[in-house]
């Protein structure tokens, strides 16, 4: 009996030390601002803001490119590697060169238009292999002039205000749980007559340390 209370009283502990990292974590890191137009039940219709966005394209299954994409712009980010680093560190006209930039949410991967004339583009979510673009959202106090040099894997872009459809659950966001609720947004698009304008996006809020039944997931889809 004493194992066991001590077993309860041990996850007790976990679950309180993830609820906590939970709510630091999503208190600490900001979002990008939206208009929620119409919701129907874990559907929305959002209207976003023009945004720019730190970007790295990684070639492979869709799991290992969005782990190595997350890597590179978070050495980004956090000063680690920029082609500035050696002289922003002494010289003062340089400083902001050396700055971190904070961390936002979500990350967001696709394989976008863009990529199309390169390499092969995922349709339906169901095949992981292919060219990967991994997304951080820069805060909005940024432009493009004021964000330090990025190294030349990294691109900076300038995404334009836009309307988009979004799908939320929790879970670890597994390729199966991706394409399952792709199909289930597009086929809420057909169901509410909108028109699809790009392809899909998946966005993941949380950290690792995160335990999955907490984690924010979505698929986002652009609409005319």
């Amino acid at each position: 009996m004493k194992l066991w209370k001590a077993a309860a009283i041990g996850l007790g502990v976990l679950a309180a030390g993830a609820t906590a990292t939970y709510a630091y974590y999503r208190q600490a890191v900001d979002e990008p601002d939206y208009t929620l137009v119409r919701e129907d039940g874990d559907f929305q219709l959002r209207e976003y803001a023009p945004m720019i966005v730190a970007e790295v394209i990684h070639t492979g299954d869709r799991r290992p490119a969005l782990n190595a994409g997350f890597r590179r712009l978070a050495a980004y980010i956090f000063a680690e590697d920029r082609p500035d680093q050696e002289i922003a560190m002494t010289s003062p006209v340089m400083q902001d060169q050396g700055a971190k930039i904070a961390m936002t949410a979500p990350v967001i991967q696709d394989q976008g238009a863009e990529i199309a004339m390169t390499a092969p583009v995922m349709q339906d979510g169901n095949d992981e292999s292919g060219t990967w673009r991994t997304r951080f959202v820069m805060p909005p106090q940024y432009t493009r002039d004021t964000l330090p040099t990025p190294p030349q894997d990294i691109t900076l872009t300038e995404v334009p205000s836009r309307r988009v459809v979004a799908v939320r659950f929790s879970g670890r966001g597994s390729d199966a749980d991706l394409a399952e609720k792709e199909k289930a947004l597009r086929d809420w698009i057909a169901k509410e007559g909108l028109v699809a304008s790009g392809p899909a996006e998946f966005a993941f809020y949380d950290a690792p340390m995160v335990p999955p039944p907490l984690r924010r997931n979505e698929v986002i889809i652009p609409v005319e």
